[in-house]
Formats: structure tokens, sequence, C-alpha cells
């Protein structure tokens, strides 16, 4: 049985864990199988940029307007997200959105995909 204390020092241990995790960062793309249309976007986050874009999109709240439409067209179904570039966890963070969009603006262009 745990003391209080321990249970504490329990919760304070998982706190420390979740402040000291690296989130993966970097460049994604999403393709939609019906068109063969890409576009590629850059996320601080690359964990959770699919359930916020795929929650804008379902809204119709995407300001990207040719994949909101697109989406509409050819439903949710014919979209897929793929990482396409994890950044350094050593980037500095004052140096990340130029990284980030930097490397988008590489990837859209050998993609030939819209940039996010």
């Amino acid at each position: 049985m745990q003391t209080e204390s321990s249970s504490k020092a329990a919760r304070r241990q998982i706190a420390d864990d979740f402040k000291r995790r690296t989130v993966p960062r970097g460049i994604f793309a999403i393709r939609c199988a019906a068109t063969g249309e890409t576009w590629v976007g850059s996320s601080p986050n690359l964990d959770a940029c699919r359930n916020s874009l795929w929650f804008q999109l379902r809204g119709g709240l995407s300001r990207h307007r040719t994949l909101q439409a697109a989406w509409k067209l050819h439903g949710e179904d014919a979209f897929a997200l793929d990482v396409v570039e994890r950044l350094d966890d050593e980037t500095p963070e004052l140096l990340l959105n130029d990284m980030m969009n930097e490397r988008k603006k590489t990837w859209a262009s050998s993609m030939k995909a819209d940039a996010l």
C-alpha cells in the first residue's frame, strides 16, 4: 500500500516526465488518393497535427481552400497524412519556425504540392 508521500512523489515524477518529453516536430504531407493532389505543412507537434487538421476539415473550418474543397468533394477516406521529415530535437526554439518554413517550401517544391 502506498503512503501519501510516496503517491505524491509518484505524481510529481509523472509530471516531471511529462514536462521533459520531446514531441516530434517537422514536415508532413496530406495526400488525396482520389486526385493525387498533395499539400505540405509543418508542425511543432506532429503527433497532434493530424487530429487538429481533420477536426478543421470535418467542420469545414480549414483556411486552406483547395484542401477543404477536395475534402468536401472526396470525403475523409480519400485522405492520408504522412510525416516526410522530422526535425532534430536539438533545433533551438528561436530557429524552429524559420527552419520549418524553409523545409516546408523545399518539400512542397520537390513534391509539386501546395504549401499549407
